[in-house]
């Protein structure tokens, strides 16, 4: 949202999610007859790693594996008197995929049957889902980069960064999960850095609305995070080192390692650029980054029933903050562009962010039998981000300091007898900030500096039952509520009913899905206190307490498999009260407030191929999209705008394209792509200079080149954006005033792996 023209921008100028990491996979073994087989042996393994579990048939020729983490597998049956068979399949959390094998009676010749393609999108759920591996990560351009989201903008439709920052289907609020444990941060627009190093993942599930109760009340996309555990290496260590133009480097060094019982990883990486954010001017000033991390996955399998899995993070990173040199822009002189009133002056500042993460979640999986699974995940999260202005700044030279601790855990119990898959279970936590604002007025309007300290705390308790029934083999019925309490600034109580249906036609295989449910998100800890109160009182201003953000959604889409290929289209509206959005405090820090509604709509395209010719394959997602919002502000430090028609979100882009794909090359070598096409953002100041509401489409290139020498050293050479296009991309204040994007960045990285 824009407030540039209010005396607020002078001032200023969620509940996280729950998912199961796991799926289960179902089959039936027949013999030529379509008679049940039993006591044939079923083995399930990983594509990418050594895990894997084996199982009987029963007496009705059945098998059911709980707590199949998601991934690519390969299922085996071996029956006495049978020839083997096999199937891959994909599993995705919260899914029950059903594998039909129909057995061959041997000959004098063994013989292993390969039946029926990969299932590549679950045909039981009303969610449409992205799955990324590890091997798309590497292969993606630039998207291993410890700071880059490039595996989730390249491969999700609608999501795109601008000011610096993550937006997907016309939002802010998304969920890092790991695990399945919930990363919780109820903090909007805050923080810089991504939750996690891409380089740290095995799968990365991508959720976009439709979610099922125990999912959570993110509206705008969960991102479930399998991490690497060890169970991809034997005693194996990867060194990474990189270096490019702007000086930049981007290394890492990890290890992993298993046992039939035991799994490990751990890594460490540093990085360093200078050029860290989206510039207000094509010129690179002032905009150096640099960060380190730590990683550890431990999994422990206590025998067949019981698992244990702790996984840490450790991540501190610090951004100078670019300003715009030239003092007769629009944002530093007043020119008739921006009706003769200068925008954020920012001629010589030297602003910056310094931030710090820190998680640890511990998971006991119980598996009761083949129908019943407990999962118990305690967990604790700290996230700090500190921005720090120049004392000369104009008009506002502000600090805006917070620290948010989370306590807490959650429960799921998750149970399949008869046509139903049910899960229920407990969600809670208990949240405790630390923040100081602090603001010295450089405008000419003789107010004196203030200071403002808070230290709320805040908790929250959600219940949630969800169930899937399976009225027939090509129906599935969803229907789910999670009642929600939060308590902090304001007291809430919420109920969230969904429903959903997902229709397979047989033949064909195509997959219909439909829609309808509510979100809850809880808001933000944030208080005002004495100065910054006497201050809005004096300026037409005031402080509103937060209250979370309610959504409607309505979606419908389908799913069509054909040959390995995947198309999917899916159209959505989602309307929300009390929007979580941002106004910004002088040139940097943001101050979460929430506008009236916000009205976002659109449709979506994802095609993916398979592996063409064992060498090449493709990917898309394009998605056109409408992102609107009303006035007036109703939570947060508000100037008290009288309500209004609907207006373009600063973030509202209507087109935006994703078009890429990898290619395997002669000598161990292979090249990767991507092109982004962007029809450009909306226009903070119509007619000046860009014409229109929006301002001017782009697109850049990228595109990366590696060769394997042997098993342990390859080389990558990088290129993004390379024709060196650059645009601007926002004019809206965030973080350094407007936004360009990224100049050519061209980099080349080695790997190394070695056996210890």
């Amino acid at each position: 949202m824009n407030c540039k023209r209010t005396t607020l921008a002078l001032l200023l100028s969620s509940i996280p999610v729950f998912a199961t990491i796991f799926g289960s996979v179902h089959g039936v073994i027949h013999d030529p007859q379509h008679r049940p087989v039993q006591n044939a042996m079923v083995m399930i393994k990983a594509k990418s790693s050594d895990w894997s579990a084996t199982t009987d048939s029963d007496a009705d020729g059945e098998f059911n594996f709980k707590a199949v983490p998601l991934g690519e597998y390969v299922v085996t049956v071996a029956g006495q008197g049978f020839n083997q068979a096999q199937q891959s399949v994909v599993v995705i959390s919260g899914t029950q995929p059903v594998l039909h094998f129909a057995l061959s009676v041997s000959g004098t010749k063994e013989t292993l049957i390969v039946s029926g393609a990969p299932e590549v999108a679950p045909t039981d759920s009303a969610t449409p889902i992205t799955l990324v591996d590890r091997l798309d990560v590497e292969r993606t351009p630039g998207a291993d980069r410890t700071n880059s989201l490039a595996m989730i903008t390249d491969f999700v439709p609608g999501a795109y960064l601008t000011h610096d920052q993550l937006h997907i289907r016309g939002g802010h609020q998304t969920s890092w999960l790991i695990d399945g444990v919930p990363v919780p941060n109820t903090n909007i627009a805050s923080n810089l850095g991504p939750q996690f190093d891409p380089k740290d993942i095995d799968y990365l599930e991508l959720n976009r609305g439709s979610y099922g109760a125990e999912f959570g009340d993110r509206t705008y996309g969960v991102f479930n995070v399998a991490p690497r555990t060890g169970f991809e290496r034997n005693r194996q260590a990867e060194l990474l080192l990189s270096a490019g133009n702007f000086y930049q480097t981007n290394d890492a060094l990890s290890f992993g390692s298993h046992t039939e019982r035991f799994a490990y990883y751990a890594s460490v990486n540093g990085n360093r650029s200078d050029l860290g954010l989206q510039t207000p001017v094509p010129k690179v000033v002032h905009d150096a980054t640099n960060g380190y991390a730590g990683f550890g996955s431990l999994m422990f399998n206590v025998d067949p029933s019981n698992q244990l899995r702790f996984v840490t993070s450790l991540r501190k990173d610090y951004y100078q903050i670019p300003y715009d040199p030239n003092p007769n822009d629009i944002e530093n002189a007043p020119i008739s562009e921006n009706d003769f009133s200068a925008q954020y002056p920012s001629i010589g500042l030297r602003d910056a962010q310094h931030e710090g993460d820190a998680f640890a979640n511990f998971s006991w999986v119980h598996t009761f039998n083949s129908k019943t699974l407990l999962t118990v995940s305690p967990f604790y999260h700290y996230n700090s981000a500190n921005y720090d202005s120049s004392p000369n700044d104009v008009p506002i030279a502000s600090t805006d300091h917070r620290a948010s601790t989370y306590a807490g855990g959650q429960v799921s119990f998750d149970a399949n007898f008869a046509r139903n898959n049910l899960q229920m279970g407990l969600y809670s936590f208990h949240q405790h900030d630390n923040g100081l604002f602090g603001a010295i007025f450089n405008d000419g309007s003789g107010n004196p500096p203030l200071t403002d300290t808070g230290h709320p705390s805040g908790s929250l308790v959600a219940y949630f039952l969800d169930d899937k029934f399976k009225p027939l083999s090509w129906l599935t019925l969803s229907a789910g509520m999670r009642p929600t309490h939060f308590s902090g600034g304001v007291t809430e109580n919420a109920i969230s009913p969904r429903f959903g249906a997902a229709v397979n036609i047989p033949r064909l295989k195509w997959t219909f899905r439909a829609f309808y449910g509510h979100y809850y998100q809880a808001p933000p800890l944030i208080t005002v206190s004495g100065p910054l109160l006497q201050f809005c009182s004096t300026n037409n201003c005031g402080f509103i307490a937060l209250h979370g953000e309610r959504d409607e959604e309505h979606q419908f889409g389908v799913t069509i498999p054909y040959r390995g290929w995947t198309l999917d289209i899916d159209n959505f509206k989602t309307n929300a009260h009390n929007f979580f959005d941002h106004s910004c405090i002088g040139s940097g820090g943001c101050f979460p407030i929430t506008i009236d509604r916000a009205v976002i709509r659109g449709w979506e395209v994802t095609l993916r191929s398979p592996r063409i010719a064992h060498r090449g394959q493709i990917h898309l997602a394009y998605s056109n999209q409408i992102a609107e919002g009303a006035l007036p502000i109703t939570g947060g430090l508000t100037n008290f705008s009288p309500p209004s028609s609907l207006f373009p979100l600063d973030h509202d882009q209507r087109h935006t394209l994703n078009f890429g794909g990898d290619v395997a090359l002669p000598w161990r070598a292979y090249a990767s792509t991507n092109v982004y096409y962007g029809s450009g953002f909306s226009n903070a100041f119509p007619g000046k200079p860009y014409p229109g509401d929006h301002l001017p489409q782009h697109t850049t290139f990228d595109l990366s080149f590696d060769k394997d020498f042997g098993e342990r050293f390859s080389v990558s050479l990088l290129a993004l954006n390379v024709a060196n296009r650059r645009v601007d991309l926002d004019n809206s204040q965030t973080f350094g005033g407007f936004h360009w994007n990224n100049a050519r960045e061209i980099s080349v990285e080695f790997r190394y792996r070695f056996h210890y």
